[in-house]
């Protein structure tokens, strides 16, 4: 999908839908059906419910410097609702450093079957000590919370009958939107993620039928992007800012530096490559003052690829797949990356590269169907061209 388009969903069907809702706000006046006075988007400092779900409190806005500091707090955000009336609660982790300084923001859980980006983020908040941080670490779990709970990478929405919808296209969302994703996303960013961070990092994996090299996408040409990305030991980085509307381009554009790592395969604890995005992050932790400690491993340990362009490798032909070049190869422009095979074991397909540079995913699932990506590779291409996904393909394969 070209970054430039629409998403599939009716563009004319949502702003109708948009429509309606300011008519009938103006006739009722409130634009949000779970809006009330408490929660009012000009309110500011934190915001309890006055619930309480398994013994964490609830809130519908927070402000980390109203909690105690050298200690660490968990909380649940009071996200959209659900077709049955329940909020959807999103688990959020707070370890707020006993001295001034930096407020990092660790998000996770965008997609829903992306596990490893979870745990790494878990691993990070375990090994803080706020007794002995400046500055504050929150860490928001599993930000599409429907999605998780089915392990399925896009959020589940009633709106017009059964419809999926990648909240990694909704950015910054819009609380009186034409989704439930929509909605859920501007109720989290205006109101628990942009008010609390100076800086981001937003974890991701592959999707699910992808196997993703350890790699990091984000925009170079922002002084802490860069800084950031090269205390990552991770061997590719994809220098763009990707497709418009995802969670690291509403950060920065609301002046937050922020990039996205790639942590593997969906659906997996990938351990081997959740230990890389610890060390990094804990690079970063230590780099900004948050946190104390000898740097450990960085990009430069890696050879870190920089590439500014993906090449993918689109299937012609149904049938089983059979790759002959693994995650992190360097290819040769010409080279064989897969056959394809019918049920009689006949080759119908033999796909090369056109470009040199790395393998940086390829399709898990044994057979395709005409049109899937078999595979991307990172490579960087001559001059300076456009960025901003100069290399389109389908969304449902993209990595972030």
């Amino acid at each position: 999908m070209s970054p430039n388009k629409i998403d599939r969903r009716d563009f004319i069907t949502s702003s109708i839908a948009v429509g309606t809702t300011t008519i009938l706000a103006s006739e009722s006046g409130s634009a949000d059906p779970q809006e009330n006075t408490e929660t009012r988007g000009s309110e500011t400092g934190t915001v309890y419910t006055g619930e309480s779900v398994q013994g964490k409190k609830v809130v519908s806005r927070l402000d980390v410097t109203d909690l105690e500091p050298g200690k660490k707090h968990f909380l649940y955000f009071q996200g959209v609702q659900a077709p049955g009336g329940q909020p959807w609660y999103v688990s959020v982790a707070i370890a707020r450093g006993i001295r001034p300084g930096k407020r990092f923001t660790l998000t996770s859980g965008v997609h829903g079957d992306e596990m490893s980006s979870i745990q790494t983020v878990h691993t990070v908040i375990d090994r803080l000590d706020p007794t002995q941080m400046s500055g504050t670490v929150m860490a928001v779990l599993d930000i599409a919370r429907p999605a998780v709970e089915s392990m399925q990478r896009r959020w589940p929405n009633s709106g017009r009958g059964a419809d999926l919808i990648d909240m990694n296209r909704e950015w910054p969302g819009d609380e009186n939107g034409a989704s439930a994703t929509s909605r859920h996303a501007g109720l989290l960013f205006n109101r628990l993620l942009r008010p609390n961070s100076d800086f981001a990092i937003d974890f991701h994996t592959g999707t699910t039928g992808l196997e993703v090299a350890a790699f990091i996408i984000g925009d170079r040409r922002l002084p802490d992007v860069k800084t950031m990305a090269d205390l990552f030991p991770v061997g590719l980085m994809w220098d763009d800012p990707a497709y418009p509307g995802v969670l690291h381009n509403a950060f920065v554009d609301a002046g937050i530096p922020c990039f996205t790592p790639e942590v593997g395969a969906a659906r997996v604890l990938d351990r081997d490559m959740i230990a890389l995005f610890v060390e990094g992050t804990l690079n970063v932790l230590k780099h900004y003052g948050v946190i104390s400690g000898p740097i450990g491993r960085t990009a430069a340990d890696a050879n870190m690829l920089i590439g500014d362009a993906a090449f993918p490798i689109i299937a012609t032909h149904g049938g089983l797949v059979e790759f002959h070049a693994k995650l992190d190869d360097e290819v040769k422009a010409g080279q064989t990356i897969a056959v394809q095979r019918n049920m009689f074991g006949e080759v119908v397909a033999e796909y090369t590269t056109a470009v040199n540079g790395k393998l940086a995913a390829y399709r898990t699932d044994a057979s395709s169907d005409p049109g899937n990506v078999l595979a991307f590779i990172l490579f960087s291409q001559p001059g300076t061209p456009p960025r901003g996904g100069a290399q389109p393909y389908r969304e449902e394969s993209y990595p972030e």
